[in-house]
């Protein structure tokens, strides 16, 4: 092989080269050191989610590594068991029709062709499928990063069978509503019938009860039914404040109780 032909082949390798690595750079992924907040961002994570789905699974385990790796971030997570599954022959004891009436007006707020399980929703403003770990990091990530334009606080204290939820907000912002959710922090089902039969599903984060308030003023005093089995331990409550035109969700706090 001459000099001129060795020089072309080089010369050609390192254009190579040259386009792989800056027209073309490699994508990496968002990891655990991604989710570092960086002010006083919040993410609200909604999944809706089905024991009778085949799909579901993957999605309830991105759930649980979350759950493990954002312990003591701004990130409020919530698993919304759909009852449009039930009919295709495994009834999902989780699931409820106002889950999937809340799914529902995530369709008409974010202007939706259909519904799907599983999907994410984060701060009421974005949604994509629940199989996308890559998707679902970058979104946490960058919400985390948003400054917020309001706060919550929030005060459990059992009654009887009762829960009593005192709320503070930082300011008044019309045409908001105050939604909480009692959190089953984790359980597991065995499947016998339907799509995942045979299988142990373990699930974290169940919405096992949710309410929706009127904001009156800043600050206020609710009452809700205490969980069923209540085990101060396994529960937890979490409390938004969401804009009822948008879905847009300004404001997030927990609270144990």
């Amino acid at each position: 092989m001459n000099k001129n032909i060795l020089i072309t082949v080089a010369s050609t390798l390192a254009l190579l080269f040259f386009v792989d690595c800056f027209m073309f750079p490699q994508i990496k992924f968002p990891d655990k050191s991604n989710l570092e907040n960086k002010g006083e961002g919040f993410a609200v994570v909604e999944l809706f989610t089905s024991e009778g789905c085949s799909s579901c699974p993957p999605a309830d385990e991105l759930l649980a590594s979350m759950q493990k790796e954002t312990n003591g971030k701004n990130v409020f997570l919530l698993a919304f068991h759909v009852d449009y599954w039930n009919r295709l022959g495994w009834k999902d004891r989780f699931s409820k029709e106002e889950y999937t009436d809340r799914q529902r007006q995530y369709k008409q707020w974010l202007g939706l062709n259909v519904m799907y399980t599983p999907q994410f929703v984060i701060n009421g403003t974005s949604e994509f499928a629940g199989n996308s770990k890559p998707t679902l990091y970058k979104k946490v990530s960058e919400a985390l990063n948003n400054t917020p334009v309001s706060s919550i606080n929030l005060e459990a204290k059992t009654s009887g069978n009762s829960l009593k939820v005192h709320y503070k907000t930082d300011r008044k912002i019309e045409n908001t509503s105050l939604f909480l959710a009692t959190v089953t922090k984790k359980a597991s089902t065995k499947v016998e019938r339907g799509e995942n039969t045979g299988a142990l599903l373990n699930h974290v984060q169940i919405v096992s009860s949710a309410y929706t308030f009127p904001l009156k003023g800043k600050e206020n005093t609710v009452e809700i039914s205490k969980p069923y089995n209540h085990d101060a331990k396994g529960y937890e409550l979490i409390g938004l404040v969401q804009n009822n035109a948008t879905g847009e969700i300004i404001a997030a706090a927990r609270a144990s109780f």
